[in-house]
C-alpha cells in the first residue's frame, strides 16, 4: 500500500508540474566530466572515465592513456557527474586527481581539483568553477605557482593551457546557468613523442549547464503531501509566531535506526571533524538561488557521497530537533558547547544517538546520508548548514557559508567562527559576526524555521543541564 501511495504521488507531481509549466520548455540540467582525452588528427577521439548526468553517475581508479604507450598518466581518479532538471534545476561536475604525468614526466601535477556548479530557479541564476585548483605543476623541470592560469610555451613542439575557465548566467526568457573548466590541455605545434602536430591533450574536464523558462520557475510549487510514515504522536502545539519551511514531524521511526560503524576520526585542535565519513565532493553554493526556503537562497552547503554514508556529530554537543520535515526529510540539528548549531539535512536513516537530548562526542555518527524530502530522487547528499551562537539572534538567516570550515575540518584545521562569511540579497558580507561575549539585546529560537520543531531546543538544554557533565 505504501508503494502504491508513493507511486500515486509521484504522478500527482509530474502531472502538477506538466500543468505549471504549460506550453514552456521544460527545465534542463546536463553535466560532464572526464579524466583524459586524447585527440590526434585523422583518428578516433580516445577519452577515459567519461561520466555524462543525467542520470547521476561516479567512477573512481587509476588512468593510462592510451593504453598501449601511455601520454597520460593518472595515479588516482574520482570523478562524479550529476544532474536534477525541475523548477529549480541544478548540476555539477566534480573530479580529484592525484599524482598526473604527461610525456613520461615532461608535465607534472601533484593534484588537479575541478568543480563546474550551476543551479538556476525562481530568485535567478548562479554559475561558477570554484574551487578548481591544480597543485605542484612542474612543466619542463621548472615549478609553475599555484595561481598561474593561461597558455604556457612548450619548447619548440606545443603549448599548455593551465585552468581554462568559463561561466555564465542569463536571466530572460530562460534563467539559464553555465560553467566549464579545463584543467591542463596540451596542443602539439610540432611532431612530439610519436605524435603528430595539431594533436590535442587534455586532463580534466567539467561542465554544467542548467536552464529554467520564467515561466516554469515563477510558477508555484505543486504541494505533495509527504510519504506516509508509520503512525506517530501528534507534534505539540506550535506557538504563535512565524512557521518554520515544510510541515514537520518529530521522532525517528524504529525501521529507520541503524547501528552505526566503528569509525576513527582525527579532530582539530578546537574539537571539530567533518561531517561525513567517507568519499565525499562539495563546492561552495552558499547563496545559491533556492525557490522553496526563506529568501529564496541557499543557507547551506550540499556534500555529495555514496547513499548510508555515516554522518558525524562535528563537534561534542547536544542532538535536537530529530525528524521528518517535507524540506529537510529526515533530518536533525546539533547544538555544540559553545552554543553554535549545525542542520544535518535528507538523511536516509538514523543511529541510536539520533534522540532529542542526547549528547554525542566529536565523531559519534548521527545518521546516514540520503535524498530525503525535496531530494526525493534527486542526488543522494548531505545538506549541513552553521549557525554560529553570535548570529542566531537573526532567525534562520543567520548562517555562514560552510565551506571554509569544511575545507579545514578535512584536515584537521580550525576556521573561527566569527570569521565566517554571511550571504545577504545582493552582496555578501564577510567577518560581520561581532566577537564572541556581545550583549544579546533580542533573540529568536530557530527552532520555530527551517525544519526545527518548536520546543526542541528548550527540551534539549533541559536535558543537557539535567545530565552528568561530559562522558
Amino acid at each position: 500500500m505504501r508503494r502504491l501511495l508513493a507511486v500515486l504521488a509521484v504522478v500527482a507531481l509530474s502531472i502538477a508540474v506538466g500543468a505549471a509549466l504549460g506550453a514552456s520548455d521544460p527545465p534542463e540540467a546536463r553535466s560532464t566530466a572526464i579524466v583524459a582525452r586524447v585527440e590526434v588528427p585523422g583518428e578516433p577521439v580516445v577519452v577515459e572515465k567519461a561520466l555524462a548526468a543525467p542520470p547521476n553517475a561516479t567512477d573512481a581508479g587509476s588512468v593510462l592513456l592510451p593504453a598501449d604507450a601511455p601520454v597520460v598518466r593518472v595515479g588516482s581518479a574520482s570523478v562524479s557527474a550529476s544532474a536534477q532538471p525541475g523548477l529549480s534545476s541544478s548540476a555539477q561536475a566534480a573530479l580529484d586527481l592525484l599524482g598526473i604525468a604527461l610525456f613520461d614526466g615532461e608535465i607534472t601535477a601533484d593534484t588537479l581539483t575541478l568543480r563546474a556548479t550551476v543551479a538556476a530557479g525562481a530568485a535567478g541564476a548562479s554559475a561558477g568553477t570554484a574551487p578548481s585548483t591544480v597543485a605542484g605543476l612542474q612543466v619542463l623541470g621548472r615549478a609553475i605557482g599555484s595561481d598561474v592560469r593561461g597558455r604556457l610555451p612548450l619548447a619548440d613542439w606545443g603549448s599548455l593551457e593551465v585552468l581554462a575557465e568559463a561561466s555564465s548566467t542569463v536571466d530572460d526568457k530562460a534563467r539559464t546557468g553555465s560553467a566549464s573548466v579545463t584543467g591542463l590541455r596540451i596542443t602539439l605545434t610540432a611532431e612530439h613523442a610519436g605524435l603528430p602536430a595539431g594533436t590535442r591533450i587534455t586532463v580534466g574536464i567539467a561542465e554544467a549547464f542548467v536552464k529554467v523558462p520564467v515561466a516554469a520557475a515563477t510558477s508555484p510549487l505543486p504541494r505533495v503531501t509527504p510519504k506516509p510514515q508509520p503512525k506517530k504522536p501528534p507534534p505539540p502545539p506550535r506557538p504563535k509566531g512565524p512557521r518554520e519551511p515544510g510541515a514537520s514531524i518529530p521522532g525517528a521511526p524504529p525501521e529507520l535506526v541503524r547501528q552505526p560503524p566503528s569509525v576513527t576520526v582525527r579532530l582539530s585542535r578546537g574539537g571539530y571533524v567533518f561531517p561525513v565519513f567517507g568519499p565525499a565532493s562539495f563546492g561552495d553554493t552558499f547563496g545559491a538561488p533556492r525557490y522553496n526556503v526563506e529568501g529564496s537562497w541557499h543557507h547551506g552547503e550540499d556534500i555529495v557521497g555514496p547513499l548510508g554514508t555515516p554522518l558525524l556529530a562535528v563537534a561534542d554537543g547536544t542532538v535536537f530537533s530529530v525528524g521528518w520535515n517535507e524540506i529537510g526529510g529526515w533530518r536533525l540539528w546539533l547544538r555544540d558547547r559553545e552554543g553554535n548549531e549545525f542542520y544535518y539535512a535528507h538523511l536516509s536513516a538514523y543511529s541510536p544517538l539520533a534522540v532529542d537530548g542526547t549528547r554525542v562526542r566529536a565523531g559519534d555518527v548521527l545518521g546516514f546520508m540520503g535524498n530525503t524530502g525535496d531530494a526525493d530522487g534527486g542526488i543522494v547528499h548531505l545538506h549541513f548548514e552553521i549557525h554560529p551562537v553570535e548570529l542566531l539572534s537573526l532567525g534562520y538567516n543567520g548562517v555562514v557559508a560552510p565551506y571554509p570550515f569544511l575545507v579545514a575540518w578535512r584536515r584537521a584545521d580550525d576556521v573561527s567562527f566569527a570569521a565566517g562569511r554571511r550571504y545577504l540579497p545582493g552582496e555578501e558580507v564577510r567577518g560581520v559576526a561581532p566577537p564572541a561575549g556581545a550583549v544579546l539585546l533580542e533573540a529568536d529560537d530557530i527552532s520555530l524555521r527551517s525544519g526545527l520543531v518548536p520546543g526542541a531546543l528548550g527540551r534539549a538544554v533541559v536535558a543537557e543541564q539535567q545530565s552528568p557533565a561530559g562522558r
